[in-house]
């Protein structure tokens, strides 16, 4: 099995536009991904992202917006170490690529990077089987979502 990237294709019947803003601002994030997101949706932007009470087990993860070109692309870094900025090295790729369908959008989903961060081949494996759960648990919830949002004429 490759350990590389993690792709995802899935259409939301509803606009770019509004794709867009579910996968770019932290209050709509936070909706269908993590319990709390904090960011500015601006290429170069550091925030983070919050899985559930990091006062009780928690977890906060560093977030750095790499590219947000609306309503077409979003991207960020994450799961960098906090107090050094996120590389190709020490954190992930997530890109959100849209393109219209119909009434909808398809998005394009990648995360991509595993094989940069050096792991030994059993932590590689480890990462990538704990994110592909994680992926395949949240992705799902964007779309419902999504639809919520979108305005019907």
């Amino acid at each position: 099995m490759e350990y590389g990237e993690i792709a995802r294709e899935i259409y939301v019947d509803a606009s770019p536009e509004v794709v867009f803003d579910v996968v770019s601002s932290p209050q709509h994030l936070a909706r269908w991904w993590p319990d709390a997101a904090r960011f500015e949706p601006a290429p170069g932007a550091i925030g983070e992202i919050t899985f559930g009470d990091p006062g009780a087990g928690g977890k906060a993860v560093p977030f750095t917006v790499v590219d947000a070109v609306p309503p077409r692309t979003f991207s960020f870094r994450w799961a960098h170490p906090a107090d050094r900025p996120a590389t190709e090295r020490n954190s992930l790729l997530v890109t959100f690529d849209l393109r219209p369908s119909g009434a909808g959008t398809v998005l394009a989903f990648r995360e991509t990077g595993f094989r940069e961060q050096g792991w030994e081949a059993a932590v590689l494996e480890q990462q990538y089987r704990e994110h592909v759960t994680g992926w395949d648990h949240f992705l799902p919830r964007l779309a419902p979502y999504a639809v919520t949002l979108q305005v019907r004429p």
